[in-house]
This record gives C-alpha cells, sequence and structure tokens, in this order.
C-alpha cells in the first residue's frame, strides 16, 4: 500500500467528520441546562417586544391597545365634566327658581316709573295718547287724524288702523328709547278696546309688548249719578 487510502476508510472518516458538525450546530442552538431549542425563544420574546413597543406607541400617540380598557387620565377627566355639568344645571335651577319667586313677590315693581299710554274708546271715536311718566303728553291722535269722518270714525277698521298707526309713529319718532316700562289703561268698552287690544298682541305691537309692565282700567263707573242724555237718532 503506497500511501494510499481505502475507500471505505475514507467514506468512514466523511460520515464522522458530518455528524461532528451536525452535533456542534445543535449544541450552539440548545440553551444550557434546557432542552428547548434557543430559536423558539428568541422568537416569542420578539413577539413579546414588538407588541409592548406598538402598546407603547399608541399611547403616545394618543390611542390605546386593543385589549386595553379606558386610561385613568380619560377616567378622571369624564368623571370631572359630569361633575361640572351637574353643578352648573344646579345652579341654573336655583337662579331661575329664585327669579320665578321674586317676580311672584313683586310682580310690579320696576326701577322706573313706567310711561302711559292711554286708549280712550267709546261708541263715535277712538283717542291714543302718549304721556311720560309726569303726565306730560308726548303724542295725542284719533281716528279723525287719519282720515275717518263722521260715522266712520267709530267703526272697528277705523280703531284697528289707529292702533297700527300709533304703534309705528312711536317708533318713528324715537320714543322707544326713552320708554323702559309701558302702562297701557284702558277707558270705555267701543270697538277700539278690541282693536288696539290684538294690535299690541301682534306683530306691530311686539317692540311695544316686551316693554308693557302694567294694564289697567280707568273706565268710570256711574252709581246713580245725573240723568242721561237723549239717545242720538240719524237721519
Amino acid at each position: 500500500m503506497s500511501g494510499r487510502i481505502p475507500l471505505s476508510t475514507a467514506l468512514r472518516s466523511l460520515a464522522l467528520s458530518g455528524e461532528a458538525q451536525s452535533c456542534c450546530s445543535r449544541s450552539l442552538l440548545r440553551r444550557p441546562f434546557s432542552s428547548t431549542p434557543q430559536y423558539r425563544t428568541v422568537s416569542k420574546d420578539t413577539q413579546t417586544q414588538s407588541k409592548n413597543d406598538r402598546d407603547l406607541e399608541n399611547r403616545l400617540l394618543g390611542g390605546q391597545s386593543k385589549n386595553a380598557g379606558p386610561s385613568r387620565l380619560a377616567t378622571l377627566s369624564q368623571a370631572t365634566r359630569s361633575k361640572a355639568a351637574a353643578s352648573s344645571s344646579s345652579k341654573t335651577t336655583e337662579e331661575v327658581i329664585s327669579r320665578v319667586s321674586s317676580l311672584i313677590q313683586n310682580p310690579q315693581r320696576t326701577t322706573e316709573l313706567p310711561h302711559h299710554l292711554h286708549i280712550y274708546s267709546h261708541r263715535r271715536n277712538v283717542h291714543a295718547t302718549l304721556t311720560k311718566p309726569n303726565n306730560e303728553v308726548l303724542m295725542s291722535v284719533s281716528t279723525g287724524n287719519i282720515g275717518f269722518r263722521k260715522g266712520h270714525r267709530g267703526d272697528y277698521d277705523a280703531a284697528h288702523q289707529l292702533a297700527v298707526y300709533t304703534m309705528g309713529k312711536i317708533q318713528e319718532r324715537g320714543f322707544l328709547m326713552q320708554i323702559n316700562g309701558l302702562e297701557v289703561i284702558l277707558r270705555g268698552f267701543g270697538p277700539g278696546r278690541e282693536a288696539f287690544t290684538k294690535v299690541l298682541l301682534g306683530k306691530e305691537g311686539k317692540v311695544l309688548r316686551e316693554r308693557i309692565v302694567r294694564v289697567s282700567d280707568s273706565t268710570r263707573l256711574k252709581f246713580g249719578g245725573t240723568r242721561s242724555p237723549a239717545v242720538r237718532r240719524l237721519g
């Protein structure tokens, strides 16, 4: 045998070297004192760390993880808002109750004396007079001043037009700037009484209606008295 190695010996040596390399690689993939492969442990740790990183990122950006409940800060802010809303609603209710009770106790008390709007309505004519609190006359009109003559001055239509004309003149002359409170004084039971009432309750009297603080009736009542005049006969 001049330096040649038999084929069987060479194959055996190659098999032994392959087994040794595989044993070395397995020993590198195993942890000491454990039979669990290292690559599995590494993969689980990586997944846990990535999940924690995602949760931290969501929290920093204002979000929350899918499985996490509401944060303590969100719960605290919600409780604070609910307490503030309850306190504000209770304060509002107390203020409304106090205002209503004060109005019930002092229904006609105002800071300044009111102006007066006198409506004198009888069968033949209607007179409207606006006065200051000291009874100084600011404006006085009747159905005759707006074009009605003779028997037409006592009609309901004439009284209605007079009421609309009076409301317009009060705004046109700037009396609304002076009027903080208004007392409406009705006298007589003619058609002008109902006409002025409807105009005050309609859209024409909306601005003036907000300033009314009192409505009174100054119709004269006769107890006995003198003999009444004779009934007027027309035609």
